[in-house]
Order: structure tokens, then C-alpha cells, then sequence
């Protein structure tokens, strides 16, 4: 099966919103996502396709940093349970990092899991500079897309989506 991977469209959100759904076993990831959208916080959407089926999906947005620079967050990332470990979440993962360099971000920041975003160069010591309110979680990695972009000491803020989302 040939998986592409495109910039979401309009069209892609109720696929999207099902996949975050079922990967999560609920509606907060939904909500993050739908909410970014609506505060105009999303940089950008990945999907994967197989077979014309939307299977995953991916969302990097903007942070607000005290620096020039541009930063951005990695959430969520999401695959229909019965297509997970086979690759999709990888494709969509590298080919997001590439868009972002495009975007200009400097850096990405994700709050996930430890032993799956290291494989794409995130890392805790990459946040040891960086102050935010995932500070000192074991699953809060970055990596610089720019070289010594999370060398200096950084203070991030996310958008509200991400504390916002035990509403409604």
C-alpha cells in the first residue's frame, strides 16, 4: 500500500478529528486540535492516505517564545489504532519536521513519549535551557532545527489550546 502524505484541507477535519478520537480513546487531543484552528495558533496539518483512507494526521503549531526566533509544538500526532507500527507515524513525523524547517521554526517542542520521539533527534537534554509549563516532565524533548537554537537559556508559552481543553 502506498502511503502519501499532504497538507491537510478543510475537507480532512472530520477524518481527522475521528482518527484523534480513536487513537486517544477520547476528545481532548480533538479539542486541542479544533481549538488551535480556531485561534489561528496552527502552523500547519499533515495526513497520511493510504489507499485514498485517511489513516493519520499531525499538527505542529506556534509557540510564543522570548526570542526572534520562531518555535514551534509537535501535537498531536495521531494513527488509526489498526494501522500503528507500521511506518505512518514515522512518515509523518520526519516529513513535519522537514515542513517546519520550511516554516522557519528554529525548534520543535513535544510533550510525548520518550521512547518513541528520540529516534527523530528529540531529546530532554535539548530542553534543559527551555522554560515551560512541561519543564522537567521526562516527555517534554525538543530538537533544533537550527543550529544552537535551544542553547541559551528560552522561556516558551503555549497557546491556550493547550490548557483549555477540560472545556466543553
Amino acid at each position: 500500500m502506498a502511503l502519501e502524505i499532504r497538507y491537510a484541507r478543510y475537507g480532512d477535519h472530520p477524518g481527522i478529528a475521528d482518527i484523534l478520537d480513536a487513537a486517544f480513546g477520547g476528545t481532548t487531543e480533538r479539542r486541542i486540535v479544533e481549538r488551535l484552528r480556531a485561534d489561528a495558533e496552527a502552523m500547519f496539518e499533515l495526513v497520511a492516505l493510504q489507499d485514498g483512507e485517511l489513516v493519520g494526521s499531525i499538527m505542529f503549531s506556534r509557540l510564543w517564545a522570548d526570542s526572534h526566533n520562531l518555535y514551534a509544538a509537535l501535537a498531536p500526532l495521531a494513527v488509526r489504532p489498526e494501522r500503528q507500527r507500521t511506518g505512518i507515524g514515522s512518515a509523518l513525523t520526519l516529513r513535519g519536521l522537514d515542513a517546519a524547517r520550511h516554516f522557519d521554526a528554529a525548534a520543535v517542542l513535544v510533550l510525548g513519549h520518550p521512547e518513541y520521539y528520540p529516534k527523530f533527534g528529540f531529546s530532554t537534554a535539548a530542553t534543559a535551557q527551555v522554560s515551560a509549563p512541561y519543564s522537567g516532565n521526562p516527555a517534554f524533548m525538543g530538537i533544533a532545527l537550527s543550529e544552537g537554537a535551544l542553547d541559551a537559556p528560552l522561556m516558551v508559552a503555549y497557546p491556550d489550546a493547550f490548557s483549555a481543553t477540560d472545556q466543553g
